[in-house]
This record gives C-alpha cells, sequence and structure tokens, in this order.
C-alpha cells in the first residue's frame, strides 16, 4: 500500500456556529453539506471535501496539553505573495483574531493563530520551491516581519 495524499481533516469544535462563522466567514471556505445527527459540518476547496469541523458540545473534554500528542496545526494556502499574506493579516486582525507568529520557512511564508477552540491554524503562501532539490529546506523556520 502507499498513501496518495491527505485526504480531509476532521478537527473536534465546542460550537459548530462559531466555528462555521471562524472557517466559512473569516477564513472563506466554501461551504459543501451539513450533517445534523453527527452534527458535522464540511467545507470543500476543490473536493468533495477537505475539512469537517465535528461538534463536540461546550461540556465537551477541555483541551488537550500542549505537550500532549494530537493534532499541532492545520495548514492552508492562500496565495502565492506576500501582499495576499500581509492582506490576510489584516482582515484576521480586522475579524479580532490574534496571529501570534509570522514565520519565514524558506519554502512558505507563514501566519500561525489559533480558532476559537484553540486548534492551530498556519496560512501560507507559497515562498520558493528549493525543496524540489534540497529537501531539508522544508525544515527551516525564522521568524519575519511582515
Amino acid at each position: 500500500m502507499k498513501v496518495k495524499e491527505l485526504g480531509h481533516a476532521v478537527i473536534k469544535v465546542r460550537n459548530r456556529e462559531r466555528s462555521e462563522h471562524f472557517y466559512g466567514e473569516v477564513l472563506g471556505m466554501k461551504l459543501a453539506a451539513r450533517h445534523e445527527q453527527m452534527p458535522m459540518t464540511f467545507y470543500t476547496l476543490g473536493n468533495h471535501h477537505d475539512l469537517a469541523l465535528l461538534e463536540v458540545g461546550e461540556d465537551g473534554p477541555e483541551t488537550a496539553d500542549p505537550k500532549a500528542p494530537g493534532l499541532y496545526h492545520l495548514a492552508f494556502c492562500i496565495g502565492d505573495s506576500l501582499d495576499e499574506l500581509r492582506e490576510a493579516r489584516d482582515e484576521l486582525e480586522a475579524a479580532g483574531v490574534k496571529v501570534f507568529a509570522t514565520i519565514d520557512h524558506v519554502v512558505s511564508k507563514s501566519l500561525y493563530l489559533n480558532d476559537p477552540d484553540g486548534n492551530g491554524v498556519e496560512l501560507y503562501v507559497d515562498g520558493s520551491d528549493v525543496w524540489k532539490t534540497d529537501p531539508q529546506q522544508v525544515a527551516q523556520g525564522a521568524p519575519m516581519e511582515l
């Protein structure tokens, strides 16, 4: 067996409506479907679905310890230029979303933030295709001013 590609991710959220606002309105993801019995919301970035939110309720388990195993963050490509990254940062800040880091990874330039439930989100623009000849470049990262 050989995995060909990542199909989709499902994350747990406390309040589906609040998270739908974040992913649908703030990040601009396209709604694909809702499953009311589960309850889940599906978003598409071009496939049948790429991200799903599963509501666990306000009394769901506390957020995991940052050192515990589990998902670290989801990363979404938002364009090709630093101007697009700056625009995204400005839109996030206008929406009251705190960007806690801006990092130059050489192969990408990234913003780091949390969704309403503390799930990590990376928004990035591609920086270089140097990884095609030097795969180690993927492991680079330094703070960046935008």
